[in-house]
């Protein structure tokens, strides 16, 4: 092998470890992203939240025991009181009907695991069906 055929070699090697571990310390890129740019301005970059106001996402009931409502309330908002670790939330979230069912599961992964979340994957079939449900 020549020089110029390992130095290729080591660079493809080098970008694939490169793409595996930043998959590992972030599993849900895209829902990261996603979650940045259509919820963190006010459930926060840490999942908290905004105490009394914006109900948490991190160690959250809620979240964890309404997993088929999270993605209607992501598509289509929610109005109403909401409880969420024993605390009374009542402000409208509004909307995000721009993001595709694909990457509603993203975002809903994004959070299931993220915080010291573990409230599992869900897959794609299941977001559609809640959806379908929901409407």
């Amino acid at each position: 092998m020549n020089i110029k055929s390992f130095l290729s070699l080591s660079t493809v090697l080098a970008a694939c470890l490169l793409v595996l571990t930043d998959c590992k310390e972030t599993p849900y890129q895209q829902g990261k992203i996603l979650y940045e740019n259509f919820c963190a301005s006010c459930h926060m970059d840490d999942g908290g939240g905004l105490t009394g106001n914006i109900p948490p996402l991190a160690n959250a009931d809620y979240v964890k025991q309404e997993q088929a409502q999270i993605a209607c309330i992501i598509r289509y908002g929610q109005m109403g009181e909401v409880v969420v670790n024993g605390v009374t939330y009542n402000n409208p979230m509004p909307a995000v009907p721009q993001l595709s069912d694909f990457e509603i599961t993203n975002v809903l992964n994004y959070i299931n695991t993220s915080w010291g979340n573990d409230y599992g994957v869900v897959k794609l079939s299941e977001v559609r069906a809640a959806l379908q449900a929901c409407q």
